[in-house]
């Protein structure tokens, strides 16, 4: 009997864009999904960008612009990506909607009606500038541990110790450079040690890998604390009913952004949503990384159980991506963004790579860009594609494209790869792909092994017959190995489908055998990849993200993500950078150009600097004219293909949520000198 499945992956920061750290997990959870449909399985694929919080109701102050406009910009964006990489989502949609604030209120509610929410008055860094209470990581200091500098308000990078940022040596506010002072503020909490009992036992019920699973039993030792669920105005998100100036903590409300995805579906498939959602038979899974494991192992099934909903049957945990052993690094050219990487090679590439690395477990995988390359030109190309690029065009050459039939030996050859199917499937399954990929190339040097020992275009010139059964025999297995293939590379497998003059396959295929059957014409299935490329797509992201040079892991969750302290230099090093005040004179979008925007700049009296920046996704040239910047005057000019770009502005960043040019108070004049 066919399964129903809810599947979700966590949602994409409509602050940013996507990256190649974060297609790790869409892609996971496409590939998962599309063998689930193959398989005859109803599978339902939803997300959501998730649009609130402190990050974006900042910068999109900073671009001048609403944070409506903002997310509205970025959700656009998100889903060009995800569908240029083959991703099909049932639902995609966004946690700033009418459903998402419906749901959140009604599952708020509920949870009040049942004694699951407190409230209690407690002490927060208040920045007065900015008249606004700071999140931990909008406060930076001293760790009041190790004493290291410029550590976030909830943790050490050096000595991991975390704390509050109350308890912070000389802490500043990242918003407006000022010193916090501590205010008193009334928070509404959610009682999750409520659900002690309950949530132990879900964790030990095979919800979560064992790794995972051991990891969140720890948690449980000191006692489950509390979970405060509302933040203070100024804040972007849903209101709290019935409280004054207080809004749902963006964590509260992203989980149930699957929901309201899943309703939106449910709206346009005449569906109930409590009953879709409460169905016994069907199965939520979600797949997440692994920096986000508290959030949906303990707050999320403990929101559904006191609720009334039914909790997910697994979490799909994953790892961070890392390139070449190393973090995604900007200076390096390895922090890719999705759009990049489109303009230079193909998505199927990416996807076929991910899978040789993916398990189920948490793991961070390595993408090394030699064996890269050097396994999508293997086996893509020289193994699977190849099947088919040496048999079609013989076939319908030499025996009028008809394929014929299969002689006991041929039939074995057969047999022998649709005898992969249950174990392919079961790799499928419980989202062992790099066990799965092992399996279909093996598969596949078996078939080429065939081929090559019985020779078809030697024996064409004189047995017809025996070739006609090879080329009969290896297409066929190629046709079942691009059934294996196929929700890995959806694209490649279309048009063997129709290369093969077939119906779109199904998993039971498998088992099928095509004989005196007319095929199509022969077209390119896949390019190799020229390393010329791939160096020219690092180039590219170096020249797009210039701005900065930090590295960056990759994090499911908009407020955990961190930045590295840079290596220490003396004052003599620092005072070679000659730093100026320069305000923007112009402000224009370069035509072909999808990251840049030109800037005449003043430095005082008639010196006019021309600089291309890597800022137009965050900010609208018009929005820029009149600002004063701060601008490293004696950086070597770079020759692009724009232009030449003489110096650069200096711009905050290190996570996925924004670029921030600096800029400065009222009283400097351009050509003054920082520092």
């Amino acid at each position: 009997m066919p399964r129903k499945i809810l599947v979700t992956a966590a949602l994409p920061y409509a602050n940013g864009a996507i990256h190649i750290g974060h297609l790790v997990e869409y892609l996971q959870t496409d590939i998962w999904a599309r063998f689930q449909r193959l398989s005859g399985n109803e599978c339902v694929f939803c997300c959501a960008d998730d649009a609130h919080g402190t990050p974006i109701m900042l910068s999109a102050r900073q671009k001048g612009i609403t944070p409506e406009k903002l997310i509205a910009t970025m959700q656009k964006e998100h889903q060009q990506d995800f569908a240029a990489f083959g991703i099909h989502f049932d639902s995609y949609y966004s946690t700033h909607s009418e459903e998402n604030k419906s749901q959140a209120r009604k599952i708020y509610l509920k949870l009040k009606a049942g004694d699951h929410v407190s409230r209690r008055k407690i002490e927060q860094a208040y920045d007065e500038k900015e008249q606004m209470f700071l999140p931990d990581r909008f406060v930076k200091g001293t760790c009041p541990k190790c004493k290291t500098e410029d550590q976030y308000g909830d943790s050490c990078d050096a000595c991991s110790a975390t704390y509050s940022p109350l308890e912070m040596i000389a802490p500043i506010s990242v918003v407006s450079g000022e010193t916090p002072v501590v205010k008193e503020s009334e928070h509404l909490f959610f009682k999750l040690s409520n659900f002690e009992e309950q949530l132990v036992s879900w964790i030990k019920d095979g919800h979560v890998h064992e790794t995972v699973k051991n990891k969140l039993l720890e948690w449980f030792n000191e006692g489950l604390q509390d979970w405060c669920i509302s933040r203070d105005k100024p804040y972007f998100g849903f209101e709290i009913p019935d409280e004054k100036d207080k809004f749902f903590y963006v964590w509260l409300d992203a989980p149930i952004g699957y929901m309201a995805s899943a309703t939106k579906y449910c709206q346009s498939n005449g569906l109930d949503f409590d009953t879709f959602w409460n169905d016994p038979e069907r199965e939520v899974y979600h797949f997440i990384g692994k920096d986000i494991i508290n959030f949906h192992a303990l707050f999320w099934p403990a929101m559904l159980m006191g609720s009334g909903y039914q909790t997910p049957k697994q979490l799909a945990v994953h790892g961070f991506l890392t390139v070449d052993g190393q973090k995604m690094s900007k200076s390096r050219g390895t922090f890719i963004n999705a759009s990049t990487y489109l303009k230079h090679l193909d998505p199927q590439f990416l996807r076929y790579y991910y899978c040789c690395k993916l398990s189920n477990g948490v793991e961070d995988i390595d993408l090394s860009v030699d064996d890269f390359v050097s396994r999508v030109n293997s086996d893509l190309v020289g193994k699977l594609a190849n099947l088919v690029s040496r048999s079609v065009p013989m076939l319908n050459k030499k025996c009028e494209g008809v394929l014929g039939t299969l002689s006991d030996e041929a039939k074995a050859l057969v047999d022998e790869v649709a005898a992969g199917a249950p174990a392919i499937a079961a790799f499928y399954e419980s989202r062992q792909f790099s066990h799965a990929t092992r399996t279909i190339t093996a598969l596949a040097d078996k078939v080429n092994q065939y081929f090559d020992h019985r020779k078809p275009w030697a024996a064409i010139k004189e047995d017809v017959a025996h070739a006609h059964e090879t080329l009969t025999a290896t297409l066929n297995a190629a046709r079942i190995l691009t059934l294996y293939l196929k929700p890995i590379l959806p694209e490649y497998a279309a048009k063997v489908e129709s290369i093969l003059s077939i119906a779109p396959l199904n998993w039971q295929d498998s088992q099928a055998v095509l004989e005196n059957h007319k095929i199509g014409e022969f077209v390119r299935l896949i390019e190799r990849i020229e390393i010329e490329k791939v160096e020219a797509m690092i180039e590219d992201s170096k020249a797009s993200l210039e701005t900065s040079s930090e590295e960056v892991a990759v994090s499911s969750s908009p407020e955990l993500a961190k930045e590295p302290v840079a290596d220490e230099i003396n004052i003599d090093t620092f005072f070679k950078v000659d730093m100026r005040i320069a305000e923007v004179l112009e402000a224009n979008h370069i035509e072909g150009a999808d990251k840049l925007i030109g800037l005449k700049l003043g430095l005082g009296g008639d010196e006019v600097r021309q600089v291309f920046a890597g800022i137009k996704q965050f900010y609208d040239p018009e929005n820029l004219v009149g600002r004063k910047m701060i601008f490293v005057a004696n950086l070597k000019p770079r020759k692009m293909k724009f232009g030449v770009s003489e110096g650069m502005i200096v711009c905050a960043s290190g996570k996925a949520d924004g670029v921030y040019a600096l800029t400065v108070d009222d009283g400097a004049e351009p050509g003054m000198r920082v520092g």
